[in-house]
Parts: C-alpha cells; sequence; structure tokens
C-alpha cells in the first residue's frame, strides 16, 4: 500500500503545469511494466530523481532510489524519503545497503542509481563506479541507462537555486537495457554503461531547444558545446 509515493508524485506533477516546464520523455516504452529493474542515470543536478521518476510514470512505475543516509536523517526530508521506500545508502556501511537495494529488485522494484556518485560540474559523464551493475547482475534485473538534461538550470552544485524559474525545458532520454554477456567483467559492463549514458546526454544536449541568453548564461552548457562549465579533467571531484 503506497501512502506516501503517490501524493508526491501528484505534488510534483502540479508544480511542474505551474512553471510550466517543458518535459519530454524519450524512451518510455523501455521500461519494464512488472519486475526488477536498475534505473541508471546521469548526475547533473539536486532534482534529478524527481526527473527519472517521472521517466517510468508512462510504465505506471514507482522508482526506489539510493541516495546518501545524510537524506534520511534530515528531519523534513527524513520521513518522506522513507514513506517512498528509498534507500539509504552509509558508505561506512555499504555491504547493508546494496543488500537491501537487492532485495527490492528480487520483490520486483525498480532501483534507481546514480553511478557517478556526486553531480558533475563539466555536465559530461564522469567516472561510474560498479555499484549498478553489480546489482542488476546479483537480482538477475536489466540494467536501463537514463539521462536527464534542464534540471540544473533550477538547482546544481555551485549555482544559484531558481526552483520558481518558469519554462525550462527537461528532456529525459531512456536507453534500452544493456546487454550483460555472461563472462563480461563488472568494470567493462561499467565502462559500457558509461558509453551509453554518455550517448544518451549528448543527444538530450545536442536537440535541447533553448541556448544561452547570453555570455552570462553560459554556464549551463558543457564546455565543448560552447559553454563555460569546467573541462571534465578540472571539474571538482
Amino acid at each position: 500500500m503506497e501512502l506516501v509515493y503517490p501524493p508526491v508524485v501528484a505534488l510534483a506533477k502540479t508544480m511542474f503545469r505551474v512553471l510550466d516546464l517543458k518535459i519530454q520523455i524519450d524512451g518510455a516504452e523501455n521500461i519494464p511494466r512488472e519486475g526488477g529493474a536498475v534505473l541508471a542515470s546521469n548526475h547533473v543536478s539536486y532534482l534529478d530523481f524527481i526527473f527519472c521518476g517521472l521517466g517510468a510514470q508512462p510504465a505506471k512505475r514507482l522508482v526506489r532510489f539510493m541516495a546518501k543516509k545524510s537524506v534520511f536523517d534530515h528531519r523534513v526530508s527524513g520521513p518522506l524519503m522513507r514513506g517512498m521506500r528509498h534507500i539509504p545508502v552509509d558508505r561506512d556501511a555499504g555491504a547493508a545497503s546494496f543488500r537491501e537495494a537487492n532485495k527490492a529488485l528480487r520483490d520486483g522494484q525498480i532501483v534507481g542509481v546514480f553511478p557517478e556518485a556526486t553531480i558533475s560540474e563539466s555536465f559530461t559523464v564522469k567516472e561510474l563506479k560498479s555499484g549498478a551493475v553489480r546489482l542488476a547482475r546479483s537480482a538477475k534485473v536489466p540494467l536501463i541507462p537514463m539521462a536527464v538534461w534542464g534540471p540544473h538550470r533550477l538547482w546544481t552544485k555551485g549555482h544559484k537555486k531558481e526552483l520558481t524559474k518558469r519554462h525550462v525545458p527537461v528532456l529525459i532520454k531512456i536507453g534500452e537495457a544493456l546487454d550483460m554477456p555472461k563472462g563480461t567483467s563488472p568494470d567493462a559492463l561499467t565502462a559500457a554503461l558509461k558509453v551509453r549514458l554518455s550517448a544518451l546526454l549528448d543527444a538530450a544536449q545536442r536537440e535541447y531547444p533553448e541556448k544561452p541568453s547570453g555570455p552570462e548564461d553560459r554556464w549551463w552548457l558543457p564546455a565543448h558545446l560552447g559553454g563555460t562549465a569546467p573541462l571534465p579533467e578540472a571539474a571538482p571531484v
């Protein structure tokens, strides 16, 4: 019985309509309508989990996100996170988080993971942790790549929060499940996942319907597209 998650989704959708966010979801058919799956997304903003979850809505699925334990310890966000059955990640007790996520997957849930672990300030895909691959392989479920582009204009690391900014386009691209041949190492599969995420993100960035309004607004574009975001090598870890 879901008492918390549906009202939160409804509230988010209402806010999206009020702000007239131009949300486009491509590849929603790649989200399975039943059974477990790992949803692996790039990470450009503090709002990514909301839009990743929205990407699963056409399949009528709720995503249980793995998030750092401090979010669960907060007096406001903590009860909401627990009510939506998200999964706390304690870096000092990673095995417990893995077991909880694995159980959710075997119970037929979709688990959301950000393999970069932190927001990419270069707005390109950083090196990935292997957890998403290991989870999908352990639970024998599909690993589905996803890219989001646009939420960083509302709230991201190192820039002013603008949660009331209107008419912002948000692109959500969902790819086909990653092929994971038996015997392939987790490192090799993680490298393949990075290639897929990068391709999805590149497509979203190039299809994005807006350009910076001027030189001061170029911060939200990656350097290779003419923006002033730091190069991947120089971006903070």
